[in-house]
């Protein structure tokens, strides 16, 4: 199989890259030719057999998508996206980024399907933020959409395209809504959803973390890993069992700042949920407060994706997956 990952300097990206490399295999085929772009070049993976194309590319410049398809990719990962906090600080950017480069994307499939049938798989990371409050809880798969955020209304509009283009049959797509992915490795993001990931991952390692929401704010949760498995099932699952409703809500964990600050505490002690300050941010407070507290993700579940069950379990993969498997 060639793949091709857009977005692949990206932490989900770097993470889904090594999965492929580690198995070897997507589904029941061989992974025999990887292409990965992002707007920096991402790092050719260590321990590959097969041919890997690694470049820098804007999704959103005119003529990049077409030279992606070019290559003829079986399956393909559009990861590529500005994040929530900095698509709603830049209207003009989101918006090319976020939608404009998608569709350029979905435009570029269609073109070469005309002209040769080419129809890849596409796996669309979408995004919990095509839901707006007035919020139920949990929120059932029918639930209409209704973002309350720029980065919420340019994937709706990506749900809806991707739902199109497959309904006229240029491209099998499947849109994967990814909870808040929690714990983030690396360095703090402009995500406005941060936090969650930054005052467990900074006081697990002896640094201090800023906390800008009360402590009851509650919000729907995945590890990387699991984010990883969602687009691992989405790429080989049987599109049939999906039906034309090609955006599914993923499993996850619900809780509040608070149950995570416990979890801390039961998995690395007080010493490390002393390093948690609170910083109260009006613009962040307002953005939480229209978040989504949790799905039922029933289709999901009965289609076979599978996530973590309680906030200690992400903890304990996140110091196995980036600590070496214990604390400093």
């Amino acid at each position: 199989m060639h793949i091709l990952i857009i977005g692949a300097a990206g932490m989900v990206g770097r993470k889904l890259t090594q999965r492929l490399v580690s198995d070897k295999m997507l589904g029941e085929k061989p992974v025999e030719k990887l292409t990965l772009v992002d707007v920096v070049k991402p790092d050719a993976p260590a321990g590959f057999s097969g041919t890997v194309d690694a470049r820098e590319s804007d999704l959103s410049a005119p003529g990049e998508a077409e030279k992606l398809v070019a290559g003829r990719p079986d399956v393909i990962f559009h990861l590529a996206a500005i994040v929530s906090g900095e698509a709603e600080l830049d209207f003009d950017k989101g918006y090319r980024i976020n939608l404009d480069g998608t569709r350029y994307l979905f435009d570029a499939i269609r073109l070469a399907h005309n002209a040769d049938g080419y129809k890849p798989r596409v796996v669309f990371t979408s995004s919990i933020a095509v839901v707006g409050a007035p919020l139920p809880f949990p929120i059932p798969d029918d639930f209409h959409l209704t973002p309350l955020t720029s980065y919420g209304t340019q994937k709706a509009i990506c749900e809806l395209l991707l739902s199109d283009y497959s309904r006229r049959g240029f491209f099998d797509g499947i849109g994967i809504r990814l909870p808040t992915i929690c714990i983030r490795p690396g360095k703090p993001n402009k995500a406005a959803s941060g936090f969650f990931s930054n005052i467990l991952r900074e006081p697990l390692v002896g640094q201090e973390a800023v906390l800008p929401v009360s402590e009851d704010v509650r919000h729907w949760h995945t590890s990387p890993r699991s984010a990883v498995g969602f687009l691992v099932h989405g790429a080989t699952i049987d599109l049939n069992k999906v039906g034309p409703r090609r955006n599914l809500s993923m499993p996850g964990l619900s809780a509040t700042v608070g149950e995570q600050i416990e979890a801390l505490r039961r998995v690395a002690g007080d010493k490390a949920v002393a390093l948690i300050r609170r910083e109260p941010d009006e613009m962040i407070m307002k953005m939480v407060a229209g978040w989504a507290p949790g799905f039922e993700a029933k289709r999901a579940k009965e289609l076979g994706f599978t996530a973590e069950t309680s906030f200690d379990e992400i903890i304990r993969v996140h110091i196995e997956d980036e600590l070496g498997g214990k604390l400093p």
